[in-house]
């Protein structure tokens, strides 16, 4: 396979007038403006349907807001939201997870460069067919929620060896002049060789292309970082996960 380049220079605002100020709330603006039709709306709140994902939003932590939230978590449900503060649920909701997130941004000015792969592995797009292989790989290597309508955000790509998807990565949260590179995941088996920076820089040549900026979001600690500083990936701001569950 060929090597990529991409080349870029990241702007605060871009081609298409995107601003940066969206990223403050992702996942909230993502469901506000370029992924509307995915929002179940509530109030001020909204998530994206469940097919595709628990990922949700609010302008803030506030009662308002978390009781807008309720009926769409539905009873028992589980919604995954994107805090600058600690997560605060109170009554009726339980912190099912948390963590601090890490927010990238691709600041690249220079060409990047990716080394070809094995002549025994394929780089291509997926597809419908690929669901069921994307959600198993996904469950094993959790990069993050991925369902069955995931693959609808946006283009994804992988690197399989016959059959077997080995490794993965595609688009998920988009607002004006931004769109998140997620889902980076790579089988066990197949762990450094490469794959996961391929395939980014695979999934960033389309975003680029469209004249946006790609962006993306890790736990602060996960040693994939490294990874993302080199393809050109700058943190921004960091926030904290907030897996949320209601109770009744």
């Amino acid at each position: 396979m060929h090597s990529h380049e991409i080349a870029k220079e990241g702007r605060a605002e871009n081609a298409d007038g995107g601003e940066e100020a969206l990223l403050d709330n992702p996942i909230w603006n993502a469901l506000r403006t370029e992924h509307s039709e995915y929002a179940q709306v509530e109030g001020e709140a909204r998530r994206y349907e469940p097919a595709i994902g628990p990922l949700a939003g609010a302008p803030d932590q506030s009662a308002e807001s978390y009781d807008a939230l309720r009926p769409l978590a539905g009873p028992g449900g589980v919604l995954a939201l994107f805090f600058p503060d600690q997560p605060a649920p109170g009554s009726g909701w339980s912190l099912f997870r948390g963590g601090v997130l890490t927010q990238m941004i691709w600041r690249g000015r220079e060409p990047i460069e990716v080394e070809a792969l094995n002549r025994d592995v394929v780089m291509r797009r997926l597809g419908a067919e690929d669901v069921a292989a994307m959600v198993e790989l996904a469950t094993l290597t959790e990069p993050g929620p991925f369902r069955d309508g995931t693959i609808e955000l946006g283009n994804f790509y992988g690197v399989l060896e016959g059959e077997r998807l080995l490794a993965m990565a595609g688009q998920r949260m988009r607002v004006p002049g931004f769109v998140e590179v997620s889902a980076v995941c790579t089988h066990p088996d197949a762990r450094g060789r490469g794959y996961a920076g391929a395939l980014m820089s695979r999934v960033m040549r389309d975003i680029v292309a469209e004249g946006a900026t790609p962006f993306l979001h890790a736990f602060a600690d996960n040693p994939a970082v490294s990874l993302y500083r080199k393809l050109g990936f700058v943190e921004r701001r960091r926030f904290e996960l907030a897996v949320i569950k209601r109770e009744d």
